[in-house]
């Protein structure tokens, strides 16, 4: 096999290993309705099978980049897949809300690797001119994830137990296992990192607590003392892990868990800020999206799904146009040119156009057809193929195959936690633009109750009393606070676009030392592909 093909065909492996991560993501919420029927889960409940997860990603993600410089990084892919696939079968076949939440939890630890470690490839096996269609490549099985997860699920919910979600991951691991153990080149940092324990302790005490903090307060309101108590306690542990890791890179025979440094490189700066930021803005998406389909449109898990098809669509030609415009050009004497058009301008135009979707979508009324969500939802995937994979791309530049493990362990964990703001920023957004809507006086208070907590749980009333007032009431409201959260989607994106244009450079800057060569010889990691 050809160099060139075989690093392709490994950049479709490390693809299927960062999609089974994200459908285990997409498909769960389609199952814990019926998890809280089979076992009688409280929300609680439901809420730390969900939780679990995050918080054991948010400790472990950046352990697991040293790990991955440190003894290789596809070994530590591999490792992560093999517990993905058995916390998976674990979770399919738990019997109790407890043995559920610990499963979930060793799911996390798997999936805690397989984003840096999916990362941390791109710069040791890709030459610059070809490392954005590579991230294309990634970032398509990412999108690809949230409509195939409710497709697959709903179908599978259908035919079979609820633990189904979960087994499906173990075929698509095995995929990936071999295609890994046969496609992915080895890797390493030339010069083995030391274990910072304190760094260790420290990032993993920060980010999670962080993490739970912004959860708590999405659940429980952003009065809530603990909830504004931990996130003011994570802040300060990861200021105080800050203090540390400049500490240790300044004395001798020390090395810190991660290298602060890049944040001084505009184009890991600013493209890892503005991946968090498209993170920020999906998440209205893909959170309103299929409760639009399914609680204020009628459809099925399934149907949902579907209707998401759209997204891929758009989102694959702003891809392929986006690298295209990209790339450098080739010269008449086979050197290769500026590209067409910059990164600047390619993340700036992919946060435009995001913006004109999200906006067009936040004119969404309770009359509007679904040809008018299909179309809002297309444009904000053109946009989003565009800006991600060029965003994306001016992080991993500066990064070195001496520590990109470690380099993409950081971009993670930023994205992580943005996430998780995300959600909860953007959850209480939606929330309350929901409730300001209702009017429910004359109900019983276990039915309004009901009405207030969800969506789902208001057409369900209205539709138990036979009441079409209460229900074009509810959907209204729904869709009232749709709109208040894609209004602010879509000014985030203008923002973002904005920062772009300001800050971000016209080109990723060069790795920031001389890359490293793979540990298993003296080889670039591109001459073992032929091996």
């Amino acid at each position: 096999m050809k160099d060139s093909a075989r690093r392709w065909w490994a950049m479709a492996a490390i693809s299927v290993s960062v999609l089974v991560v994200s459908l285990d993501l997409t498909v769960l919420s389609l199952a814990l309705p019926t998890i809280a029927g089979t076992m009688h889960a409280s929300t609680a409940d439901l809420q730390w099978i969900t939780d679990s997860y995050s918080l054991v990603i948010a400790a472990l993600i950046l352990p697991a980049g040293l790990l991955g410089d440190r003894y290789g990084r596809k070994k530590v892919l591999l490792a992560a897949l093999v517990v993905f696939a058995a916390s998976s079968v674990w979770c399919a076949y738990s019997v109790s809300v407890g043995e559920l939440i610990a499963a979930r939890a060793a799911l996390g630890i798997g999936a805690a690797a397989v984003f840096p470690m999916a990362i941390s490839v791109i710069p040791v096996m890709f030459a610059e001119q070809e490392r954005q269609k590579a991230i294309s490549v990634m970032a398509g099985a990412l999108f690809l994830s949230y409509p195939i997860g409710p497709i697959v699920g709903g179908f599978l919910l259908d035919h079979f137990w609820w633990g189904s979600v979960f087994l499906i991951n173990v075929p698509v691991v095995v995929i990936a296992l071999a295609a890994v153990t046969l496609l992915l080149p080895e890797s390493r940092a030339t010069k083995r990192p030391r274990f910072d324990f304190p760094g260790i302790v420290i990032s993993s005490a920060g980010l999670t607590a962080l993490t739970y903090g912004f959860i708590r307060a999405g659940q429980d309101g952003w009065t809530d003392t603990p909830a504004l108590a931990t996130i003011v306690a994570g802040l300060a542990i990861l200021a105080g892990f800050v203090w540390w890791e400049r500490f240790a890179a300044r004395r001798s025979g020390s090395q810190p868990l991660v290298d602060l440094s890049l944040f001084r490189v505009a184009s890991f700066r600013w493209g890892t800020i503005l991946m968090t930021f498209v993170s920020f803005a999906m998440f209205g998406l893909f959170f309103t999206a299929p409760q639009y389909f399914q609680d204020v449109r009628g459809a099925t898990p399934l149907g949902s799904g579907v209707r998401l098809l759209p997204l891929i669509a758009g989102m694959l030609v702003g891809m392929i146009a986006g690298s295209r415009l990209t790339e450098a050009v080739k010269l008449p004497d086979g050197s290769r040119g500026d590209p067409r058009v910059s990164a600047k301008l390619a993340v700036a135009a992919g946060f435009l156009v995001m913006a004109a979707g999200l906006v067009i979508g936040a004119c969404t009324g309770l009359g509007s057809s679904v040809g008018y969500a299909t179309a809002w939802i297309a444009v904000t995937g053109l946009g989003l193929g565009l800006a991600m994979p060029a965003a994306m791309n001016a992080a991993v530049g500066p990064l070195t195959a001496e520590r990109s493990a470690s380099g993409g362990a950081l971009m993670s964990a930023v994205r992580q936690v943005g996430a998780t703001i995300g959600v909860a920023v953007l959850g209480t957004l939606i929330s309350n633009g929901y409730t300001s809507q209702l009017r429910l006086d004359g109900l019983p208070s276990a039915a309004a109750s009901a009405v207030r907590s969800s969506v789902a749980g208001g057409v369900a009333v209205a539709q138990r009393l036979g009441s079409p007032a209460l229900l074009d009431m509810v959907r209204s409201a729904f869709i009232h606070g749709m709109d208040i959260m894609l209004w602010t989607c879509g000014g985030i994106a203008v923002v973002s676009a904005l920062l772009a244009l300001a800050f971000l450079p016209r080109r990723s800057a060069p790795p920031q030392d001389a890359p490293a060569e793979p540990a298993d010889s003296a080889r670039p990691a591109e001459a073992q592909l032929r091996t």
